[in-house]
């Protein structure tokens, strides 16, 4: 297990940040536009000054992690998303005309976002900044303050982004909390402005009872089994390489990874095969520690594997293909780790039924599906995201919403849909000195009353 010793420094009370930030909103209002702007430029800035300092943290908390996936899927995603952002929120704030009813012209009327308050971010380890800092960067795009609690499992990383948040934006518009699990459930019952939990589903379960007690807004991001489905038009080398590209990246702990593959049309065999000329078998990222490694040896009791290479050292482990039993645990947990279950089914009915009759995942996979295909898939299944020809790629685009539905989370961030999702969107009219409406108005005449009823009619 990593060190989670904290640094003296640490702040580790979330009620005591939350206070400060509300007095800091009550003192100095809302982020002007060009202040948000501002801060999430120096934000990208600082990323990429410190890059390498963030891919020496992850590989120490690991004890292997690979630097290019930190470089790219902790570094370039988030400052493309910042500076994504930064060239839109003038825009995106912008106040929307609505709709008046002719009785109540001449008035005018638009809806207009506003910023929620203080927003509590609750990160895991797979992806310790990526996590904290996409959800931040949409709140503060809205306006917002914020409190991130990073995950204690990658405490070189957690220290990292606590400094990190401090010079980019200092302690009146971002705070961080650390330390271990009292810690996490103190942070999830304060009364944020909206709360945002990425984590598996279980423990979501338990911070949506937590945020419950103040009827606090949640954002939930959560797991899932993600399925691969290989249909019979799909070239299966191609469809092996795009799925174990996606598997493989940190080592399989990524919640939108690849988690069954569904061959309809395709042997097992013929797709193991498929699978070990690809080339790809040993992650560069390790499972994260003796814990997860043991939860993954657990799971897979009773399962037959085939690794597509030998194991490396220490908690270094080579993918392998799984076979399991139609009642066996792997069927209903997410793997979350480099092992790839495999379900041939007779046709593309039983696939989506196999799909439809599991909790709804962050991800559907498309491979070789004609546009009839795709589209039964679309109408018979729900899921965050259905894509065709790659994985988890799609996490990347700043403008496409990111988020689950049913056990796999609710909520959307990335983009414009995080800025609404931290938005209040408040409704904003102006009247007249005259509208046919005030004919109505009370007290009323026979003539006002017949009106009434006339309308009714």
């Amino acid at each position: 297990m990593p060190d989670t010793a904290l640094p003296p420094e640490a702040t580790i009370d979330p009620a005591a940040a939350l206070a400060a930030l509300r007095v800091v909103v009550a003192r100095d209002g809302a982020l002007p536009l060009d202040r948000r702007r501002d801060l999430l430029r120096a934000l990208a800035a600082l990323l990429l000054r410190e890059a390498d300092a963030v891919a020496a943290a992850l590989d120490a908390d690991y004890g292997g992690r690979s630097p290019e996936e930190t470089l790219l899927a902790e570094v370039k995603l988030t400052v493309d998303a910042a500076r994504h952002a930064a060239a839109r929120l003038h825009r995106w704030a912008k106040p929307r005309r609505a709709g008046v009813p002719f009785p109540f012209l001449p008035a005018r009327a638009a809806v207009e976002p506003v910023p929620k308050g203080v927003i509590g971010i609750m990160a895991p380890w797979n992806y310790p900044l990526q996590l904290a800092l996409l959800p931040a960067i949409d709140a503060i795009a809205a306006g917002n303050r914020v409190v991130l609690k990073p995950a204690e499992a990658t405490p070189r990383t957690a220290a990292l982004l606590d400094a990190m948040v401090a010079e980019a934006w200092g302690p009146d518009i971002a705070r961080v909390v650390q330390g271990g699990p009292e810690i996490a459930a103190a942070f999830a019952a304060q009364p944020w402005d909206h709360l945002v939990f990425t984590g598996g589903t279980e423990t979501g379960r338990r911070v949506m009872q937590a945020a419950a007690a103040n009827l606090v807004p949640l954002t939930l991001e959560l797991g899932g089994k993600c399925p691969a489905l290989v249909l019979p038009g799909a070239d299966l080398a191609r469809a092996a390489q795009a799925i174990l590209a996606g598997k493989v990246v940190n080592a399989g702990q990524t919640c939108i990874a690849p988690d069954t593959v569904l061959l309809v049309g395709h042997s097992a065999a013929a797709f193991a095969a498929a699978c070990r000329a690809t080339g790809i078998a040993l992650p560069d990222t390790v499972v994260v520690n003796d814990r997860q490694a043991a939860r993954l040896e657990a799971l897979c009791e009773g399962v037959a594997l085939t690794p597509l290479a030998p194991p490396g050292p220490g908690r270094r482990r080579a993918l392998a293909l799984a076979a399991a039993p139609p009642d066996h645990p792997l069927h209903a947990t997410e793997i979350f780790g480099p092992v790839l279950a495999v379900q041939p089914l007779p046709d593309l009915a039983a696939a989506i039924a196999w799909i439809a009759g599991r909790p709804r995942p962050l991800a559907v996979y498309l491979f070789g599906a004609t546009p009839r295909e795709e589209a039964a898939v679309a109408a018979g299944t729900r899921s965050g995201a259905l894509i065709a020809g790659r994985c988890i790629e799609y996490a990347a685009f700043p403008d496409l919403p990111f988020g689950g539905t049913g056990a796999s989370g609710f909520g959307r961030r990335n983009g414009e849909a995080g800025f609404l999702e931290f938005s209040l969107l408040r409704a904003r009219v102006s009247h007249g000195r005259w509208s046919l409406a005030r004919l109505l108005d009370p007290p009323r005449s026979e003539r006002g009353r017949a009106l009434i009823r006339r309308v009714l009619r």
